[in-house]
């Protein structure tokens, strides 16, 4: 498993006309080829009357599965440069379809290139993106006493508070990035001195917003 990956929020999509052509960007997470396939098909048949239903879609941790495909489009100018995009974004398990309606004008290899470009772009904003990062859940049982400055110096911490119960004692749950769970161990005792109870829990990803004018990773 990353430790951390870039992929869209989940589903969306966008609109832009150029030379009187629309080109309407659709964006999904899809973690299989399976799916992607089929968010494609999908599209299509929602568009079987469009011009042209090129995608692209980037699979796997390692981006081993790499697809593109430009429907009738002149070779190299919409499913290639659809493809580029999701890269130089950094993302992952993400599958991009552009359905165009021709306007009759037609736009040349550079002017193709640019417009679906822009259009997977566009809808990559819209959709928006998330950094999956690995955490660990940190379990830190401690006497009601020490809730008050636990609490207070995780607001200014890298770490998450993720919940409490008010038990016999209390046990308050920390969201930890995976890898940093001894350093948390270091922390949180020398911050108690070593009163309280820490156990690992469940690893899980948490999604965070990524700005829509990143760069990627």
């Amino acid at each position: 498993m990353l430790n951390s990956y870039l992929t869209v929020k989940g589903e969306g999509s966008e609109q832009i006309t150029i030379q009187k052509s629309r080109f309407i960007g659709y964006v999904k997470r899809t973690e299989t080829e399976e799916e992607a396939k089929e968010f494609i098909q999908e599209i299509k048949k929602k568009h079987n009357d469009a011009t042209h239903n090129c995608s692209a879609y980037l699979i796997g941790e390692n981006d081993q599965i790499q697809k593109a495909h430009d429907d009738g489009e002149p070779s190299g100018t919409a499913g290639v440069p659809m493809l580029e995009v999701l890269k130089k974004k950094g993302l992952k398990d993400t599958a991009v379809v552009v359905t165009r309606y021709f306007g009759g004008i037609k736009l040349g290899a550079g002017g193709l290139i640019r417009a679906y470009g822009s259009a997977t772009s566009e809808a990559l904003i819209t959709t928006g993106i998330v950094k999956r990062q690995l955490m660990r859940s940190m379990i830190v049982k401690a006497d009601y006493n020490l809730l008050g400055k636990v609490e207070n110096q995780l607001r200014s911490s890298s770490y998450i508070l993720n919940g409490i119960e008010y038990l016999e004692h209390v046990e308050i749950d920390i969201y930890v990035e995976e890898g940093e769970e001894e350093e948390f161990k270091t922390w949180m005792v020398d911050l108690t001195h070593d009163q309280v109870e820490i156990n690992q829990g469940e690893v899980s990803y948490m999604e965070i917003d990524v700005p829509p004018d990143h760069k990627g990773e």
